[in-house]
C-alpha cells in the first residue's frame, strides 16, 4: 500500500511547516511554488515551479496528487471548480474557500447564518464611504479591498472622505466596516474533516503591531470561560455551515462591552495557531494534514498551562544564526522555528515558542528571544 500524496499550492512557511508535520506520518508532499527559493521549496522533495493562476499549470500539477490543499487563499475560485470537475479532491473546496478569498462574500454569508460581525457594507466611492460613516458613529471607518489583502495590506483606516480615495484605485470592490472599539483581538482555531469530525483549540489572544501579528498567548488570559466556549462554538458552527475541510482560523474582536465579533476568516494553518507546534498535543499543521486526508483528528489540548508564540521579524542584522548561542543558552526550553527566508526589515522570517506555568515568565522569554534574534535586544 502506498502512502497518499498531498499537493500543496503555495511555497511559503505554512507549506513548509505542514510538510514537516506530515513527515512522521509518511505522507508525501508535492509542492507548487513560485520560485525554488520559497520557504517550502527548500525542503520539499517534489517541487513544481509555476503560476498558480494558470489553470493548465494547476491541472498538470494535480496529476498524481490524492488531494489538493493550500498555504494561501489566492487560487482563482473558477480554477478550483475546474479541478473538482476533473475529479480531484480540493480541500477546502471552492464553495468554502471563497469566503476566505472575498470579504464581501464572507460578510454576506456570516450575516445569513447569524454570526455577529462589525457593521459593514460594500461601498462604491468616497461619497458612499461618507454616507456609510454618517449611518453610524461617523469617522474613522475601516476600508478593505474584498480580495487580495493580508497582514495589514489592503486595509485602510480613514478619518475623512478625502482619505477614502486610495482603496478604490485597486479596481476591486471595497468593503466599509465600522472601526470597532475592541479591548483585544482573539482567535478561535478549529479543524474539520470531510466526514464532519471537528476539534477546537483553546481561544488565544493575538497581539498586533502595525497590522502584523506580533505575539500570541494561549490560552487568552482572563477570558471568561463562557465567552471562550461561545467563541469555540461559533468557529465550529462556521466551519460546519461553510463546509470547511482543514484548518479554519476565526479572527475575533473582543469588545469593551463583552461581545465577540468576527473580523476575518482564514482556511489554512494560521499565525495564531503556530503555538500548537510545541504547545498542543496535536499541532494545527498535523491536524490540517489529517483533515484533508480524512484521517481521524488528533487531540488539540494544550501541553502546558501557558504557551506564547512571538514572531521573529527581520531587522538590520541579517545573521540571525549568530544569536542562537545566546538564545539557546539563556533558555534551553526555547523552541525556534525559522523559515529559510532572506532577512528583510519587517519581514516574518520565523517564530519562537515558549511555555510554562508562569505567564509573565513565558512572555518575557518569548519576547526576549524574538528581540535578540532580530537584533533589537543585545543582552
Amino acid at each position: 500500500m502506498t502512502f497518499p500524496v498531498v499537493g500543496m499550492v503555495g511555497g511559503g512557511q505554512l507549506a513548509r511547516m505542514t510538510h514537516e508535520a506530515g513527515i512522521p506520518l509518511g505522507i508525501r508532499f508535492k509542492l507548487l511554488s513560485d520560485t525554488p527559493q520559497d520557504s517550502a521549496a527548500q525542503v520539499v522533495g517534489d517541487v513544481v515551479i509555476g503560476d498558480y493562476r494558470d489553470l493548465d499549470t494547476l491541472r498538470d500539477f494535480a496529476r498524481g496528487c490524492d488531494v489538493i490543499t493550500f498555504d494561501h487563499e489566492h487560487v482563482p475560485t473558477e480554477h478550483l471548480r475546474a479541478l473538482e470537475a476533473d475529479g480531484i479532491p480540493v480541500r477546502p473546496g471552492p464553495d468554502a474557500l471563497v469566503h476566505a478569498q472575498d470579504k464581501g462574500v464572507m460578510r454576506a454569508r456570516l450575516d445569513a447564518i447569524g454570526v455577529p460581525c462589525p457593521r459593514h457594507r460594500i461601498v462604491s466611492d468616497p461619497a458612499d464611504v461618507a454616507a456609510f460613516a454618517a449611518e453610524g458613529d461617523g469617522f474613522p471607518v475601516v476600508l478593505k479591498t474584498v480580495r487580495g489583502g493580508y497582514d495589514g495590506k489592503g486595509v485602510w483606516v480613514v478619518d475623512s472622505v478625502e482619505e477614502a480615495a486610495d482603496p478604490f484605485r485597486a479596481g476591486v470592490p471595497v468593503l466599509a466596516e465600522e472601526k470597532v472599539d475592541f479591548a483585544r483581538e482573539l482567535a478561535a482555531n478549529v479543524v474539520r474533516s470531510p466526514h464532519g469530525q471537528a476539534v477546537a483549540y483553546p481561544v488565544v489572544e493575538s497581539q498586533q503591531v502595525n497590522g502584523v501579528c506580533d505575539t500570541v498567548i494561549a490560552p487568552a488570559p482572563d477570558l471568561d470561560p463562557a465567552l471562550a466556549l461561545k467563541a469555540e462554538e461559533m468557529a465550529l458552527s462556521i466551519a460546519k455551515e461553510l463546509d470547511v475541510v482543514g484548518h479554519l482560523a476565526v479572527e475575533l474582536f473582543q469588545t469593551r462591552d463583552g461581545r465577540i465579533l468576527v473580523n476575518e476568516l482564514a482556511m489554512r494553518p494560521h499565525n495564531s495557531g503556530h503555538w500548537t507546534q510545541d504547545g498542543a498535543i496535536t499541532s494545527q499543521f498535523a491536524n490540517h494534514v489529517r483533515a484533508v486526508l480524512d484521517l481521524p483528528l488528533g487531540d488539540p489540548r494544550p501541553r502546558a498551562k501557558w504557551t506564547v508564540m512571538a514572531n521573529v521579524l527581520g531587522g538590520d542584522y541579517p545573521d540571525m544564526y549568530s544569536a542562537y548561542l545566546h538564545c539557546m543558552a539563556r533558555d534551553p526550553q526555547l523552541k525556534i522555528h525559522m523559515y529559510g527566508k532572506d532577512v528583510k526589515p519587517g519581514r516574518k522570517v520565523g517564530h519562537v515558542n515558549t511555555y510554562g506555568d508562569d505567564l509573565d515568565d513565558v512572555l518575557e522569554r518569548a519576547r526576549h528571544a524574538a528581540g535578540y534574534l532580530r537584533g533589537t535586544i543585545t543582552e
